[in-house]
């Protein structure tokens, strides 16, 4: 038994070691978006190269794990899957515990680094539906709809109660979107539509009095214009200043008179919009374009539940992490604190990132493997 289990060790660090799987084309596009964020990082903090130099650092670092978890094949990946969301769900228990942040507990400490569990739940949670819906068949049945709600409510219910609000929502979007894509009924997703909008104004009275707030402020920003509605304002301001071609690299005002406040994190992008202007905020838009439509690429190529529901997933939840920072800093949606992927200065939600993107390129790899 000892030995089996020896020779399969040995055959996955082969794998792992010395058969690449990059996928050029995906590759090639987020190198050249992570080195957009590292140009705008740099003049929205100031020139501060110590920001840089740490991003960058981190973008090392996911690019490893990227590499290294790309060469694992699906199937591998499949069999850890309920022990990696499980370990990532006590981690939230964790926080709950010794946890830290500004006015909230989303952080462990681990000495040499800051941590922030609820960015794993961003894959886990999508792997641990596919997972379950893997073996099942399809489309799910209303008893597997129910069990995967629990899945997803479970870890979503422990970040928002940190409070992540926003986290918890990309969390369980995550979750959601691998049970859409496997072949569910549209009655049965307006169904569920129907149910979540119902239990909005009920939802309304837990919600915290800031994130109240919020939501008021986005519909009347100039109700409170030097409180809650600065951000908002100010974002507005800067998007709209930047024109066509933008005031240039470094000449943006907004951040440089501090103006704009997180721009280095939430509200980068305004930065980027106020320098470069409509032509720079289109081609980045395409650029993002280009990465999501090449994960639902893959996810169509797939050729099994678990690595078709995760590939899509992991796509759709990329184009919601945009499209929702996009939303914040034009003023169409709420301020929820989530960064610009691969844009917006973080080490977490990068390292995070780079990570799922490694899981789509094995799968692409294992394209034509059946289990």
């Amino acid at each position: 038994m000892n030995e089996n289990l020896a020779f399969r060790l040995r055959m996955l660090a082969r794998r792992v070691f010395t058969r690449p799987r990059i996928d050029l084309p995906l590759a090639f596009g987020l190198v050249l978006l992570a080195s957009v964020g590292l140009i705008t990082l740099y003049s929205a903090g100031g020139a501060n190269m110590a920001l840089v130099v740490g991003q960058a650092g981190r973008f090392v670092m996911g690019a490893v794990l990227m590499i290294i978890i790309s060469r694992i094949p699906p199937n591998v990946l499949r069999g850890w899957t309920p022990w990696l969301y499980a370990g990532s769900t006590f981690l939230l228990l964790v926080v709950a515990a010794l946890g830290e942040g500004r006015g909230a507990y989303r952080w462990l400490d681990l000495g040499v680094m800051r941590f922030q569990p609820s960015e794993l739940l961003k894959l886990t949670m999508p792997m641990m539906v596919a997972w379950y819906l893997h073996p099942r068949q399809l489309p799910p049945s209303w008893k597997d709809i129910i069990v995967v709600g629990a899945l997803i409510a479970i870890p979503a219910g422990l970040i928002a109660e940190q409070p992540d609000l926003g986290t918890a929502l990309l969390v369980a979007g995550a979750g959601a979107f691998a049970l859409f894509l496997s072949g569910m009924a549209w009655w049965k997703i307006g169904s569920l539509l129907a149910a979540v909008g119902g239990m909005i104004p009920v939802a309304w009275h837990f919600l915290h009095e800031y994130q109240r707030n919020r939501v008021r402020t986005l519909l009347d920003p100039e109700s409170d214009p030097l409180g809650n509605g600065w951000h908002i304002i100010q974002s507005q301001i800067a998007v709209g200043s930047g024109g066509t071609f933008g005031k240039g690299w470094q000449h943006g005002t907004q951040s440089r008179l501090d103006f704009l406040p997180e721009h280095t994190t939430d509200f980068i992008f305004a930065v980027f919009s106020e320098e470069f202007g409509l032509i720079g905020v289109i081609g980045i838009v395409l650029l993002y374009a280009f990465i999501i439509g090449r994960c639902l690429w893959i996810a169509m190529e797939a050729r099994e539940t678990y690595s078709r529901l995760l590939a899509g997933a992991i796509g759709m939840s990329f184009f919601v992490y945009v499209f929702v920072n996009g939303g914040m800093v034009s003023g169409m949606l709420p301020v929820v604190g989530v960064p610009m992927p691969l844009v917006s200065y973080g080490g977490t939600s990068a390292v995070s990132l780079l990570t799922g993107f490694g899981v789509l390129m094995s799968i692409h790899a294992n394209r034509k493997m059946h289990d």
